[in-house]
């Protein structure tokens, strides 16, 4: 299974996110995709197999995944503080790959009914996706 793993900023969620998916899933493909480099390079130090920047990047992956995870703002143009071009969002929106979105609220995206629950337990939650789709 191909995974692609898109964040922005500093890449804290999917830092975690590559950490989380190499420990529990070691055959799955990684391809860790930054808005900016700093993301990126947190990405791959985390252990993701591949690893790029920018819309481009972000484009072509989506037409090579198989799932698609990130935080929410991945499927809103100009979101996380401007990071998530238009093409971004459009090529996430419209790849045939799975997405799962972690509902993270900030950047005044807020998804209601979701509470302040760790990062930690959205990963696990992650996690337990990928579970119920690799059977």
């Amino acid at each position: 299974m191909n995974i692609l793993i898109i964040d922005a900023q500093g890449g804290g969620i999917g830092k975690q996110v590559v950490s989380a998916v190499k420990s529990r899933f070691s055959n799955m493909d990684i391809t860790a995709v930054g808005t900016n480099g700093v993301a990126t390079a947190a990405m791959l130090k985390a252990g993701a197999d591949h690893a790029a920047t920018g819309e481009n990047a972000v484009v072509v992956g989506c037409r090579r995944a198989d799932v698609i995870i990130g935080p929410i703002g991945i499927v809103i143009a100009d979101s996380l503080h401007g990071e998530i071009t238009p093409a971004m969002a459009l090529a996430v929106g419209q790849s045939m790959a799975k997405r799962v979105l972690i509902p993270v609220n900030h950047c005044d995206n807020l998804v209601v009914g979701v509470t302040d629950i760790s990062v930690g337990r959205l990963i696990d939650g992650v996690l337990e996706e990928l579970e119920h789709m690799g059977q």
